[in-house]
């Protein structure tokens, strides 16, 4: 009991020895219990490395300790009057991580560790629009349970910008500039963002020796418009330029960098000024002034030429989602010689395109017919064995199981390619189907003999499942072959799979006609001594390879 009640006053006098206490923010109050802290003057001092600031500016706050030392701390900014915290913050030191306050990821600074500290820093940024007002840095400074500085604030911060962020919008992207003194990219090829509401536009203007930009971008999304620099058409070491909403619904431009196919890492915004945005539609619509050099990683950054990427999705909290669409340009662009550079179609990686190449396989034909052998050939093949079992079982297993395999190894291929979780319906799906797969043998194995009293239990979850899979695989198919044909006009795939989908479902009709045409000992017609059950198959599978075909054909030219 003593050990218990020891172990037990440890755990409260630790308290949050990690940092995680976003439940403070705002208040900045420690949910030490008992406790309400200092009110002697602190002998801790917060200190802003600038007096004013303005939309998108960097300041340098740093925490200090006059005489002891602190084991917890949290800072955030908030306009003079508010608890409400604003702006972000990059941490710089290994002892500070960044705090999610209101939905906005490292809107405050807080410890790792209760080790002993005497001073701490961190970058904040202030936001790129939005109404804002004087600043001041707030800390809480933690020595123990009992003892620890609430609100230490730092000394105002004015506010100097424009105040027009939030209402002013940026010079609309201009056509007639395009090919003269900017180079430009959109998509459809030199559509005009004055004019048209379905425009993904950018524009950079670069000085002659390169060391600053001015870029625009232009489209309609529901969370934010993207635009990257890249040495390839294919994501990863791109340097990108967001601009997105933010938790309250205000646009912000973020600079980023990718190293794959998942969500880009965030950076410092650095030199980026002049910094104008508006949302007017559902069109957001930036521009600014970058003088951060261009880097993708992979070579030294005095080169001008790169390919020009727009990309558009939606943003959850703050935070930017996968996109829903996303326009590579054809050839590289000279940053330094103004022109329109034009769309490439988009093309898809083998890897991609086998993983959808085996799901067709799998849930148009070997499924599909294993399934339709499975429920309409039993008494067709009555009496014929293979192996000890009956043909049609043989045939209708090793059709399911081949299925399985095949979609086991594009599940494989494309999460090896992604590496990542992305998003939408696609995955979802794709994921139930595989789960079920792999169910529904199991729950075969543990079948009971077919005159036991409980086989209908099999029978019935066992239809049931397949089912779901059926109609699950051709949901997922559909939204496979949207992201297929998501640059094409035409979406001519999705037309092949719909007609595939009313063929399959009238050769089921016809042999759900026949099978009850069959309990009054008679058939839907006749065929010499080929059973209509077998001709509706031999029919089904010349349809189905056609259909298959077609759609393997496009998968290969996208």
């Amino acid at each position: 009991m003593f050990l218990y009640v020891l172990l037990a006053c440890v755990g409260i006098v630790q308290c949050y020895p990690g940092g995680q206490v976003s439940r403070s923010c705002g208040s900045l109050m420690p949910t030490h219990a008992g406790a309400s802290g200092q009110t002697s003057p602190s002998p801790f001092t917060v200190t802003a490395g600038k007096t004013t600031f303005k939309e998108g500016d960097e300041i340098t706050v740093s925490l200090n300790a006059q005489s002891g030392n602190f084991k917890g701390f949290m800072l955030q900014a908030n306009q003079v009057g508010s608890q409400n915290p604003i702006g972000t913050f990059t941490v710089t030191d290994s002892g500070a991580q960044g705090l999610v306050c209101n939905s906005v990821a490292n809107s405050a600074v807080s410890h790792t560790s209760s080790s002993q500290k005497t001073s701490m820093q961190a970058i904040w940024m202030a936001p790129t629009s939005g109404q804002l007002g004087n600043i001041e840095f707030r800390a809480t400074f933690v020595q123990s349970k009992e003892t620890f500085w609430v609100g230490v604030k730092s000394s105002a911060v004015v506010y100097n910008g424009t105040g027009t962020a939030a209402t002013a919008a940026p010079t609309v992207p201009s056509n007639p500039d395009c090919g003269t003194t900017k180079v430009c990219f959109s998509e459809p090829s030199n559509c005009d963002p004055t004019t048209s509401t379905n425009c993904y536009f950018m524009a950079v203007q670069t000085s002659s020796n390169q060391s600053e930009m001015t870029i625009e971008m232009f489209g309609q999304a529901d969370g934010y418009v993207a635009i990257g620099f890249s040495d390839d058409q294919q994501m990863g070491n791109d340097d990108i330029y967001i601009c997105s909403k933010d938790s309250t619904g205000l646009l912000q431009v973020q600079h980023a960098y990718s190293t794959g196919t998942s969500t880009p890492n965030i950076l410092s915004l650095g030199d980026v000024t002049n910094i104008k945005t508006a949302l007017t539609n559902g069109n957001i619509n930036c521009s600014f002034t970058s003088r951060n050099a261009v880097s993708t990683g992979s070579r030294a950054t005095s080169t001008s030429q790169y390919y020009l990427m727009i990309a558009s999705g939606a943003a959850g909290q703050g935070t930017i989602q996968q996109h829903t669409k996303r326009y590579v340009s054809s050839t590289k662009a000279d940053l330094l010689k103004p022109s329109l550079v034009a769309t490439a179609a988009e093309e898809f990686p083998a890897i991609v395109k086998a993983h959808g190449a085996l799901m067709l396989i799998a849930w148009m034909t070997t499924g599909s017919i294993g399934m339709m052998i499975a429920r309409y050939l039993k008494r067709v093949a009555k009496g014929q064995s293979c192996g000890g079992k009956d043909f049609w079982f043989m045939a209708h297993v090793s059709l399911m199981v081949l299925s399985i395999i095949a979609t086991a190894i594009a599940f494989i291929l494309v999460f090896s390619y992604a590496q990542d979780w992305a998003g939408g319906a696609h995955p979802v799906l794709g994921c139930i189907v595989m789960v079920l797969s792999l169910v529904q043998p199991i729950v075969a194995a543990f079948r009971c003999e077919p005159q036991h009293e409980r086989r209908f239990v099999f029978n019935w979850a066992h239809s049931v499942i397949a089912l779901a899979i059926k109609v699950l695989s051709v949901a997922a198919i559909f939204t496979g072959l949207e992201l297929f044909e998501e640059y094409k006009t035409d979406g001519w795939m999705l037309k092949v799979m719909g007609g595939f989908i009313t063929w399959e479902a009238m050769i089921y009709i016809l042999q759900d006609l026949n099978f009850r045409a069959k309990k009054k000992d008679s058939d839907i017609f006749s065929c010499g001594s080929m059973k209509p059950e077998v001709v509706l198959l031999m029919v089904f599978l010349l349809g189905n390879l056609t259909f298959l075909i077609a759609l393997l054909v496009g998968i290969g030219t996208s």
